[in-house]
C-alpha cells in the first residue's frame, strides 16, 4: 500500500501525466472530494484576475462556435502582440524569492533576500506567482471567495479568488506545480502562493484545476476545450491535454475547426498529447480536398497549414506530380508577393511536400530556372529526383519503403490519375523514344469491365504523346480483354507519322516480348493501338498463373520512331 501511495505522488513516475490510454493502466484516482476543501489541503492558491480590454466585448459577441473562437484568438494575438510571451494565453511563474519591492497586494513583506529577479520584471505586464505572508489570506475559507470589491486597482487586478489546494495532487499532475512546490517553499509557514492571470483565462484555469482533481471536464464545446487545452499546455498537464484532444476529435470536424487545430501555438502543436488531434485535422482536410480541381477557389484561399495538409497526402487525386508543382507555385505567388518570401516558403515548407522524383524531366528543367525557387534548393531537389529516376525499380521501391516511415515522403508515389512513365530519348540516327509503363495488379483489377488508365505525357519531336491501358470487349470473340493504345495530345491540326511497337515482359524469361507493331499518321486527339494485346481473355490475363504479372507488376514498353 505504501509503495502505491509513493508511486502516485512521485514525480519520477506519475508526474505529470497519468495516462489511461493503455489497457493495462490503472484508473486515475478521483480526488474531486478534496477540491477546495481545507481538510484535505496544505496550501492556499490566490488567483489574481487582471483586466483585459478584450473582455469587454458585448455578450452578443460571445464565442458559440469554433469560428467565433478563432476570430477572437486572432484579435487577441494582434492586439497584445507586444505581450505575447507573457500574457496571451500564458500562465507563467516568477521565482518565488523575488525582490520585496515587487510583491503586490501585500500589507507585510516576508523576510526574503533582496535582488533576485528585479531587473526584468514589470508589474503591469508579467503574470506572477508569488509567496505571500500568512496574514494576507487568513480567513479565506469559502470557495472562490472574492477578496476585492470588483473595482480595478492600480496593479490592474479586478478580482481575486482563493482556493484550498493539495500540493501533492497538483505536483503529481504537473511538472509546473512540482517545481513550484519543491523550490522556495521549504518553511512550513510559507503556504500561500499567488497566481496572476488574464480575465479571459479564468474559466479555463478553473476547469484545469478541477480536472487535476477529478479527471473530468464540464467544458464540452470546441472553444471552451481549446481554451482548456492552452491552459493545460502552459501548466504542463499532459493528461488534460490528451483528454481535451480526445474530446475535440470526437466533435464533428469542419474545415474551420481543422484549420484552427493546425494553427495552435507551436508549443501546443509540438506536444505529443495533441498529435492525434492535429493528425485528424490533416486527414480531414486531405480527404475533403483530395481532388483539388473540384475546389479550386476554396483551396486557393486556404492558409499555409491547410495547403501543407493537402499536399502531404498520398491519396491526392491529381493528374501527375507536375500538377502538384503548378498548384503549389500558383498558391505561393497568390499569398506571398515578395520573391524572398516565396523562396523561403517553398524551400522550408511547401517544397517538402512536392514529390519531385515523380515529376516529368521537362518540368524538372523548369524548376531549375524558376526564380521562385532558391537556386541551391532547386539544384539539390532536381539532382535528387534525377538520381531516383535512374535507380532500378526495386531500388526505387526500397527507397520509398524506407522513407514512408519518416516525415518526408518525396519518394512515395501518389495515386496519380496519369501513371508515371520512364522515357529514353534518341536524336540520332533517328528521332526515337522508348517508354516504360508499369501497372500494379490491383490497378488492372480496377479496369474491369470497361475502365481505362492513362500514362503521363511524354514527348517525341516536340509533340506530346501518352499511353492508355483499357479493359475492352473483344469484337470477334465477345469476351473482355486487355488493350493498349498510343495517343497524341491535341495541338491544332498537326499531323505526325510514327512507327510504334508494343512489348511486355513475360515469364519464364521475364524479357520484353514484342506483342504488336504498326504505323500511324496522327492528327490531334487521335489514338491507335490493339484491343487484345495478349490475345487471351481477361480472366486468363488476370489469373494467378498469368505469364504477364511479375511480382504483382505488369511491365509494358512502347517504342516510337518518327517516320522519315
Amino acid at each position: 500500500m505504501r509503495d502505491s501511495v509513493l508511486d502516485l505522488f512521485d514525480p519520477r513516475t506519475a508526474v505529470m501525466d497519468s495516462d489511461n490510454s493503455s489497457p493495462t493502466a490503472s484508473p486515475n484516482p478521483d480526488f474531486a472530494f478534496a477540491f477546495n476543501d481545507s481538510n484535505f489541503s496544505d496550501r492556499v492558491l490566490r488567483i489574481e484576475i487582471v483586466s483585459d480590454s478584450l473582455e469587454t466585448r458585448p455578450e452578443s459577441q460571445a464565442c458559440h462556435t469554433v469560428t467565433d473562437w478563432a476570430c477572437k484568438t486572432k484579435r487577441q494575438r494582434g492586439d497584445i502582440a507586444k505581450k505575447e510571451n507573457d500574457m496571451c494565453h500564458s500562465f507563467s511563474a516568477l521565482d518565488i524569492n523575488i525582490h520585496p519591492e515587487e510583491q503586490i497586494l501585500d500589507s507585510q513583506q516576508p523576510d526574503i533576500d533582496d535582488g533576485v529577479g528585479d531587473e526584468n520584471h514589470d508589474e503591469e505586464e508579467i503574470p506572477m506567482i508569488e509567496e505571500l505572508p500568512l496574514e494576507t489570506c487568513a480567513g479565506d475559507d469559502a470557495a472562490n471567495s472574492d477578496d476585492s470589491n470588483g473595482s480595478e486597482d492600480s496593479s490592474g487586478v479586478i478580482r481575486v479568488k482563493t482556493l484550498h489546494i493539495s500540493s501533492p495532487i497538483l505536483a503529481a499532475k504537473s511538472p509546473f506545480f512540482y517545481k513550484l512546490f519543491s523550490n522556495g517553499m521549504m518553511e512550513s509557514e510559507q503556504r500561500h502562493v499567488t497566481l496572476r492571470i488574464n480575465a479571459l483565462e479564468e474559466a479555463a484555469l478553473m476547469e484545469l484545476l478541477n480536472f487535476m482533481y477529478s479527471n473530468t471536464l464540464t467544458a464540452t464545446t470546441a472553444p471552451a476545450l481549446l481554451d482548456v487545452l492552452m491552459a493545460a499546455d502552459k501548466f504542463e498537464v499532459a493528461s488534460c491535454m490528451r483528454h481535451c484532444s480526445r474530446m475535440l476529435r470526437n466533435l464533428p470536424m469542419t474545415p474551420e475547426s481543422a484549420l484552427l487545430y493546425l494553427d495552435l501555438p507551436s508549443s501546443v502543436l509540438m506536444a505529443e498529447a495533441v498529435q492525434p488531434l492535429t493528425d485528424a485535422a490533416k486527414q480531414f482536410l486531405a480527404a475533403r480536398y483530395k481532388d483539388i480541381s473540384k475546389f479550386q477557389d476554396e483551396v486557393m484561399n486556404l492558409p499555409l497549414a491547410g495547403i501543407e495538409a493537402i499536399l502531404s497526402s498520398d491519396d491526392l487525386q491529381v493528374a501527375s506530380e507536375d500538377a502538384v508543382y503548378d498548384f503549389a507555385l500558383k498558391w505561393t505567388r497568390a499569398h506571398y508577393q515578395k520573391l524572398e518570401e516565396r523562396q523561403e516558403i517553398l524551400a522550408t515548407r511547401l517544397g517538402r511536400h512536392i514529390r519531385f522524383p515523380y515529376m516529368a524531366c521537362r518540368k524538372l528543367k523548369k524548376v531549375l530556372v524558376c526564380s521562385d525557387f532558391d537556386h541551391d534548393f532547386a539544384s539539390k531537389i532536381v539532382l535528387e529526383a534525377l538520381f531516383f529516376k535512374a535507380e532500378a525499380p526495386h531500388r526505387q521501391r526500397m527507397m520509398a519503403i524506407e522513407e514512408a516511415t519518416t516525415t518526408s515522403r518525396c519518394f512515395v508515389e501518389r495515386a496519380y490519375k496519369y501513371r508515371p512513365v520512364k522515357v529514353i530519348e534518341f536524336e540520332l540516327p533517328r528521332q526515337q523514344c522508348i517508354v516504360y509503363l508499369d501497372l500494379k495488379r490491383e490497378e488492372c483489377v480496377n479496369l474491369f469491365p470497361s475502365g481505362r488508365v492513362y500514362s503521363q505525357a511524354f514527348h517525341l519531336g516536340g509533340q506530346g504523346f501518352f499511353l492508355s491501358a483499357h479493359c475492352n470487349m473483344d469484337q470477334q470473340s465477345s469476351f473482355h480483354c486487355f488493350g493498349l493504345f498510343l495517343g497524341m495530345q491535341e495541338k491544332g491540326s498537326v499531323t505526325f507519322a510514327v512507327d510504334y511497337e508494343f512489348a511486355a515482359r513475360s515469364k519464364p524469361t521475364e524479357e520484353y516480348i514484342s506483342k504488336y507493331k504498326g504505323n500511324y499518321t496522327f492528327t490531334g486527339g487521335k489514338a491507335v493501338g490493339y484491343r487484345n494485346l495478349f490475345s487471351i481473355p481477361w480472366t486468363s490475363f488476370m489469373a494467378e498463373d498469368s505469364l504477364y504479372f511479375i511480382n504483382g507488376i505488369l511491365h509494358l514498353r512502347a517504342e516510337l520512331t518518327i517516320k522519315r
